[in-house]
């Protein structure tokens, strides 16, 4: 199953996707009142939500019309996360060949690996959807960066979960690029603002349920900017594996339902080119990963 928000008729809604090409409006298609109107709403309601969910997916499977039916590419999709929630958890420096080209980039030692996991946040306000526009923020920032990362999204809430329990509490995942204003970050010291700019954020097109994925640590990701592949790599790349994220972050600091957890980027980001290919206006980046879709967004001034 995959879930998304989208706008229609002005109004946001929550969706399901029929194949690739429609989208179930669940709002309108459940079958009691109230129902649940986005994302964190349905991860809210639990089980009996997604049970229901199902009911419907049988109903109308393969179905390309109808009152409650859109063809996907007619739709304005929104992220799919509450903007009021809590800032979005992520993990830096998780690929090994990342780290090398980072370091390398910055002047250190080549294997100055990261020893413990370093998390570090970003703001709801900067998340867009697909086919959102990315702002260049040029009065800010000369060096706007790309960042392909699978996004955990929190199912149930917990603390102190042990590794062997985490993917339990896992509802699903989404694709998130991770935009970074290198030079703020080199300016203020630390990651927050220069990850925190207006439209850095980029989120989706859809969630997908845990249960559409075997394994989260071995999925393809892939980033590419105007057709250029820029981003291959593996969740099996990952220095610390989904679970291990998972259970780390919640050492202390219970984990709520919708929270969502990005974890790191492969090898590719502009910055660490010679010379640096940082993103410019009109530019059109696709983030894909494998089993959750394409996530596309183009830059503007």
């Amino acid at each position: 199953m995959k879930f998304l928000n989208f706008l229609h008729n002005g109004s946001p809604c929550l969706g399901v996707m029929l194949g690739a090409a429609h989208v179930l409006d669940l709002g309108a298609a459940w079958p009691s009142r109230p129902a649940p109107a986005s994302v964190d709403a349905l991860i809210q309601a639990g089980e009996p939500a997604l049970a229901i969910t199902r009911g419907l997916l049988q109903q109308y499977g393969g179905a390309d019309a109808g009152p409650h039916v859109h063809r996907y590419e007619t739709l304005e999709i929104l992220p799919p996360a509450d903007p009021q929630g809590r800032n979005i958890f992520n993990v830096g420096r998780n690929y090994r060949d990342h780290i090398i080209e980072g370091n390398l980039a910055n002047g250190r030692p080549a294997d100055a690996f990261p020893t413990a996991i370093e998390f570090f946040t970003k703001p709801r306000t900067a998340m867009v959807g697909h086919k959102g526009q990315v702002l260049r923020h040029a009065s800010l920032t000369n060096s706007l960066d790309y960042e392909v990362e699978l996004a955990i999204v929190i199912g149930s809430a917990g603390r102190d979960i042990a590794v062997a329990d985490a993917l339990s509490h896992v509802f699903g995942y989404t694709i998130l690029n991770d935009v970074t204003a290198r030079d703020l970050q080199r300016l203020h010291g630390q990651w927050f603002k220069g990850k925190s700019l207006d439209t850095s954020c980029p989120l989706g097109p859809a969630v997908v349920h845990a249960s559409a994925i075997a394994d989260p640590d071995a999925l393809m990701l892939e980033l590419d900017v105007d057709g250029e592949l820029r981003q291959r790599d593996s969740t099996a790349s990952m220095i610390f594996s989904v679970a291990t994220i998972v259970s780390a972050l919640s050492a202390g600091m219970t984990l709520l339902p919708g929270d969502i957890i990005a974890t790191g980027t492969p090898k590719g980001v502009g910055f660490a080119m010679r010379p640096q290919r940082c993103l410019q206006a009109g530019q059109t980046v696709r983030a894909r990963i494998e089993g959750i879709g394409e996530l596309v967004n183009t830059v503007v001034d």
